[in-house]
């Protein structure tokens, strides 16, 4: 359970415009879609990535590092990474059973089978959207596994898009439909609550001195 009277002191430190803009921000944010990247080896589209993430709403991303690691390059994410939640994962199949026990279709994309248009994607139910390699696409097994299949209408001679282009174009679709639906896409109250603290947090400066001052206070 997230500490209100933690919040509270915290926000003590912010100013009455930071804290409206947390509040206007996680109104809009949603767990209903999340994004799932496999062993993407450029850096940076694994932080715009993140990014776009972070622009359509979308809290969580997760991160399968099974070939290459630290796929995270700051200055692409433009700070995007202290306000979405990155999961990290050694195999296909830690991120795949995760997703699988909160409740999440996994959703491949990818251009080369009978995928559902993104236009025509049903957002009702919770769904991990998973982005492969530059080259490659998905794995084998993520494709085999996967709940349902996803991809973007094209009318060139490309057969592909980059990951960072692709996942922006299907978070502003999806996202844009989620909105308009009835689905309860929202985060909880108590998930709010946690994001305003770990925000805060990540706003104040010397923070440790000032958890550090919290903590006596509340011991004595």
């Amino acid at each position: 359970m997230a500490d209100t009277a933690l919040l509270q002191y915290l926000e003590g430190f912010l100013t009455a415009e930071r804290k409206a803009k947390f509040t206007d921000i996680l109104s809009r944010r949603t767990r209903h879609l999340t994004v799932a990247i496999q062993d993407v080896y450029q850096m940076h589209n694994t932080s715009a990535v993140i990014r776009s993430c972070d622009v359509f709403g979308v809290q969580d991303v997760h991160i399968i590092e099974e070939r290459f690691s630290k796929r995270l390059d700051k200055n692409i994410a433009m700070g995007a990474q202290k306000w979405v939640d990155v999961h990290r994962y050694t195999s296909a199949r830690a991120c795949m059973d995760k997703l699988r026990s909160t409740g999440y279709r996994i959703i491949a994309t990818t251009p080369y089978n009978d995928s559902c248009y993104v236009e025509d994607f049903d957002v009702s139910e919770k769904s991990a959207l998973f982005f492969g390699t530059e080259k490659e696409g998905l794995s084998e097994e993520i494709l085999s596994e996967a709940d349902g299949y996803l991809k973007i209408p094209m009318a060139g001679f490309t057969e592909s898009l980059n990951i960072s282009v692709s996942a922006a174009i299907i978070l502003h679709t999806l996202t844009g439909k989620l909105k308009k639906s009835s689905v309860p896409w929202g985060l909880s109250e108590e998930e709010i609550l946690e994001r305003r603290i770990d925000w805060s947090k990540k706003s104040i400066r010397s923070i440790a001195h000032i958890l550090e001052r919290y903590n006596e206070n509340q011991n004595r």
